[in-house]
């Protein structure tokens, strides 16, 4: 089993994988909105898959893929993809809402499933999902793109092979105007990146979670909240999230022991950048409860990392893992523990910053 943080191939050997591979999978994709164009731009285009049909409830979304991909059957009756026996997997691109019924409903009818973040609007509907994936050998995927940037791969690299030294905090501010959702707030929009990333490169699990956060639209969910995750020991993160923000920003700043990166995805090229810097802690000659602190700068170096398109390497990793027989990266266990820290910041958030305990969540551990 390949675990959530162990990435199975690099994206040049995934996408290498698929033109490998002599087993094709074909793939149906519902939901043509802003994301399903490009799921299945991807999955049209890698060696290991094809798309059969595409579905969506507006007809006038369908057009452009008609066009470009004309042997791409579409339709607007979602059931018509789900029940089709040429196809062996389904891509999901839908509002979050209707995640947990589409997928069910796929994984039931005997199809693979990746899904778009979050898997689904709660923890409990989220161990459903895993439950039948594992009861019928299928694999369930969760589409947490970031996780297969370059970027983030890097990092999660760095920090596996120790050049962090004991990780002590993640610290990400995730800000730009609009696009405000009418059916998620903007934890379940924004704050779901950062989430399944410090799920992905930090070898440490949430305990709790504190957020709080404000509407300014009549009506509507919070655009912009504040959440904090205490994890085990003494790690923390923190996590800043904003629709109504006059920059894009998209920077995150993760520190340890013995080194410090940068994270600011907004570079055009350099993304990462690590920081020689940190303190040093001796005990005092005279007495040893006092601790001299030793502030250290040493250099800041940029590593080299992989510009394949992310999607790109997401769809070879859902097509390997199933003609491998393997789960892939971002499997159903990785989506669990990114909903189970968001319905926690949503809990919390409702009761003004109340502290959530994962135990305090039905299905909660995980």
């Amino acid at each position: 089993m390949v675990e959530a943080g162990t990435i199975a191939m690099g994206a040049d050997s995934a996408v290498e994988s698929g033109r490998n591979r002599k087993a094709m999978i074909r793939v149906g994709v519902i939901g043509c909105g802003y994301w399903g164009p490009n799921l299945t731009r991807c999955f049209a285009e890698d060696a290991g898959s094809t798309v059969v049909a595409v579905s969506d409830m507006q007809a006038a979304r369908l057009a452009p893929i008609a066009r470009r991909y004309p042997s791409i059957q579409t339709t607007v009756d979602a059931d018509e993809v789900i029940e089709n026996p040429q196809i062996d997997a389904i891509a999901i691109a839908t509002p979050v809402s209707t995640h947990f019924d589409l997928a069910l409903k796929a994984l039931r009818a005997g199809k693979h499933v990746l899904v778009e973040k979050p898997m689904t609007s709660s923890t409990v509907s989220s161990l459903c999902l895993i439950e039948e994936a594992a009861k019928r050998n299928l694999n369930l995927m969760v589409d947490h793109t970031f996780v297969y940037t370059g970027a983030v791969r890097k990092i999660h690299e760095l920090i596996r092979e120790g050049e962090l030294g004991q990780p002590y905090y993640y610290d990400s501010v995730r800000v730009n105007l609009g696009l405000i959702q009418h059916d998620v707030d903007v934890i379940w929009d924004l704050a779901v990146h950062d989430i399944s990333i410090l799920n992905y490169v930090l070898p440490v699990r949430a305990c709790a979670v504190s957020a709080t956060g404000m509407s300014h639209v009549p009506g509507g969910k919070e655009n912009i909240a504040y959440l904090t995750v205490f994890c085990e020991g003494n790690m923390i993160a923190h996590v800043h999230v904003n629709w109504l923000a006059p920059v894009k920003v998209r920077r995150t700043m993760i520190g340890g022991s013995k080194r410090m990166i940068v994270y600011d995805d907004v570079e055009p090229s350099e993304k990462v950048k690590v920081y020689d810097k940190g303190i040093a802690l001796a005990p005092d000659s005279e007495n040893f409860i006092k601790m001299m602190i030793n502030y250290r700068a040493g250099d800041v170096w940029i590593p080299k990392i992989d510009i394949t398109e992310a999607l790109r390497v997401e769809a070879a990793e859902f097509v390997a893992s199933i003609v491998e027989g393997r789960p892939p990266l971002t499997d159903g266990i990785a989506g669990l523990r990114t909903v189970r820290i968001l319905e926690m910041a949503s809990r919390s958030m409702k009761e003004q910053g109340k502290l959530i305990r994962v135990q305090d969540l039905e299905g909660g551990i995980a």
